[in-house]
């Protein structure tokens, strides 16, 4: 069975709210991916390394991921060197403004890990609407489809 792991940050419960419902279509392919939904300050090194694949979850704050995923990615960074070369993640991101400096901040440290993204980041501007947790729930199972079928 392959472990998809969502970490994520969240204040308001905007963005708790598109991870559960990511968390839900994940849970789409339950007998073929195991899930583990932790916040960021929880998630570390141990968790990183069991996982097949990384879905990341955080609001925009001041332009920037949240503090706490930039804690995760600072502890995790220089352990997981040379161990999670590809690992394939997805980028949630709740914006009160146009979530594209999270966006930037999250690939920008991705890319020196190095992970590798598998689908386009959801940003989710403002509260979240049917709509918008029905596209977390999509993304989540489309990540959990293609780790799945060994997509990536």
């Amino acid at each position: 069975m392959k472990t998809l792991l969502l970490v994520y940050a969240s204040q308001s419960g905007h963005t708790l709210q598109l991870a559960d419902a990511a968390a839900r279509g994940i849970a789409t392919l339950a007998e073929e991916v195991s899930l583990r939904q932790l916040p960021a300050l929880q998630a570390g090194i141990d968790d990183l390394l069991q996982a097949d694949a990384l879905l990341l979850a955080t609001p925009e704050n001041f332009g920037y991921m949240a503090g706490a995923l930039k804690d995760f990615f600072d502890r995790t960074f220089y352990p997981a060197q040379g161990r999670v070369d590809g690992l394939p993640y997805a980028l949630l991101v709740s914006a009160g403004n146009d979530g594209r400096g999270a966006v930037q901040a999250v690939e920008r440290i991705a890319r020196g890990y190095p992970l590798q993204q598998v689908l386009p980041p959801l940003i989710v501007r403002g509260e979240a609407t049917a709509a918008d947790l029905a596209a977390a729930e999509e993304l989540g199972a489309t990540l959990a489809a293609g780790l799945s079928i060994g997509m990536y």
